[in-house]
């Protein structure tokens, strides 16, 4: 059971994370539970380091587990927020740049690359609180912060993805 406890946790993100699609946007249920799929995130790397089952299908598994969970609450939050024209721009092009870099990772190491760096770390924590936080801090300040962050990782990540290099990557 060891073997597999870090997969379980992240496998319980997207669980967590279908389950949001069944409730009310940032309804006391819906919080509570992105919390606990926040959790995994937060907790399953640890695990898996810890009892020694790192495995490059876990690091697969994580990230299918953050695609489906962004995805979701793209699903449930986008209809209740309002996303500045600005920002769904530089949302977009933020996606098109780790595009690229799926690609040029792809073609230079002929696997798909998944970095798991400390700036994509950050930016998934704050990623993860900008939910929570816009009862009280307008989404155009929270909303920039996180594509600050998220620009900058996506732009390591295209040069530590084409360079093979592993530096900041933990």
């Amino acid at each position: 059971m060891k073997k597999y406890f870090a997969n379980l946790i992240t496998s319980l993100r997207i669980v967590f994370s279908i389950a949001l699609l069944f409730l009310k946007p940032l309804s006391h249920i819906f919080i509570i539970l992105y919390i606990a799929a926040g959790i995994t995130d937060m907790i399953d790397g640890t695990v898996a380091r810890e009892t020694g089952t790192v495995s490059k299908f876990g690091s697969k598994l994580d990230t299918v587990a953050d695609l489906v969970m962004v995805v979701v609450c793209l699903i449930k939050l986008i209809p209740v927020i309002h996303i500045p024209s600005w920002l769904v721009v530089w949302i977009i092009l933020i996606a098109m740049i780790k595009t690229a870099n799926l690609i040029t990772g792809y073609v230079v190491r002929k696997e798909i690359v998944a970095l798991h760096t400390v700036m994509n770390k950050l930016t998934g924590l704050f990623l993860f609180l900008l939910p929570l936080t816009l009862s009280f801090i307008d989404l155009k300040y929270s909303g920039a912060i996180v594509s600050i962050l998220a620009t900058v990782a996506a732009i390591q990540d295209g040069h530590l993805s084409r360079t093979g290099s592993k530096k900041n990557v933990p």
